[in-house]
């Protein structure tokens, strides 16, 4: 099997991830924070350790900056309904992940109201302009993708974060496909909080996220509960990380997920990033020329892509292309992709569309024997 579906997933996972977690499982046991035993402690040595590697991968202001929730959606999640109060206004992009859409949807009973800016692409002066327009006296916070699960187009985080500093306006960024892959720097970005998947770019495993943020204590919590500190006290605790951190920890699944970012600091952002760039603009090139084939982005280019590609086969449902595909070994995802805003930018809500997304791991061979595969499919 080629796996081509990394924007849901990243696999397969560099080998060194799989032995974290089965270390963490033979040498760290123990509850981290529960217990004042040497057993325990290496526990939470670990689980710092990953901190430590996430603060710096994102030139976070410290190891207390990093939260584990489960994955980017919780974490979403968290901010979202952590910061939006009755009255208030949040802003969004017309390309947002149902993460996003379903808390604000939720959010709308508790009197929450929400504007969805038009992203226009490969426009970033028109992108930022829009959301300019779209901010109201009481918007109080700003949630956008960094990149479209389903189109792979960039949003100007960086100059969305200077948008909403000028009016005061924390800005949330949604990284779940980005993070690993589009370079991040919160000391330089000024983006406020940080919501991230570990098992996509960060080749962690699955059920790890991450939230990163200097002002995660100032998040009224949707979840609290034990946290190992000021167990006296009923109280949620107000420090990070444990505000947002209640119940056990995924020791090792937090333990694969410093493998990961290890993995992608060694190999390096940029070269990944470009990789997988190559390998779509080069898909592109090939299927533009396919009689039948629609693409409804322009060819991939750094400033304005992240390495996703979603097509389409005129006449023909694109979960029969995908399943299609994958008689012929190869998995992509096809659909809606958990985007139905996104989908109706493009006008493909009935249709769906095939997702290809590479990995660090993919080459230019399988990219070719996808597009004879696919070849063959549209002539049958």
């Amino acid at each position: 099997m080629v796996y081509l579906d990394n924007a849901a997933t990243t696999f397969p996972k560099p080998p060194q991830v799989a032995a974290a977690m089965q270390n963490a499982l033979r040498r760290y046991g123990a509850n981290p924070g529960r217990s004042g035993h040497s057993l325990s402690l290496a526990a939470a040595e670990e689980v710092y350790r990953c901190r430590e590697a996430a603060a710096a991968f994102f030139h976070a202001a410290g190891p207390e900056c990093v939260a584990f929730p489960l994955n980017c959606t919780q974490a979403l999640n968290m901010v979202l309904k952590g910061r939006l109060k009755p009255g208030d206004h949040a802003v969004v992009s017309c390309l947002e992940h149902n993460a996003v859409m379903r808390p604000l949807k939720a959010l709308e009973a508790r009197g929450v109201s929400w504007t969805a800016a038009q992203v226009v692409p490969n426009d970033h002066d028109a992108t930022l302009d829009a959301f300019r327009k779209a901010l109201r006296a009481n918007t109080r916070l700003v949630v956008c993708t960094h990149a479209s699960n389903v189109w792979g187009i960039r949003l100007p985080v960086e100059r969305l974060a200077a948008l909403c500093h000028e009016y005061g306006i924390p800005l949330a960024v949604d990284a779940a496909q980005s993070a690993g892959v589009l370079p991040i720097d919160l000391a330089d970005s000024g983006i406020t909080y940080l919501c991230a998947a570990g098992h996509k770019g960060l080749y962690g495993p699955m059920g790890t996220g991450l939230l990163v943020t200097a002002e995660g204590g100032s998040l009224s919590t949707v979840l609290e509960g034990g946290t190992g500190t000021a167990s006296a006290s009923l109280e949620q605790p107000s420090g990070m990380p444990e505000r947002l951190e209640s119940g056990t920890l995924n020791v090792p699944g937090i333990a694969g997920l410093r493998a990961g970012i290890e993995f992608v600091r060694q190999k390096g952002t940029e070269r990944i990033f470009r990789h997988e760039l190559s390998l779509l603009q080069h898909l592109y090139d090939r299927l533009q020329a396919l009689p039948g084939v629609r693409l409804y982005t322009a060819r991939p280019e750094e400033r304005y892509q992240a390495p996703v590609l979603s097509f389409n086969v005129e006449g023909r449902q694109s979960e029969e292309i995908g399943a299609a595909l994958d008689r012929q070994g190869f998995a992509v995802r096809a659909g809606l992709h958990c985007a139905p805003v996104a989908h109706a930018f493009f006008g493909t809500l009935e249709t769906g569309a095939v997702r290809v997304s590479p990995s660090a791991f993919s080459n230019m061979n399988e990219i070719t024997r996808f597009v004879l595969a696919l070849m063959k499919i549209i002539r049958n």
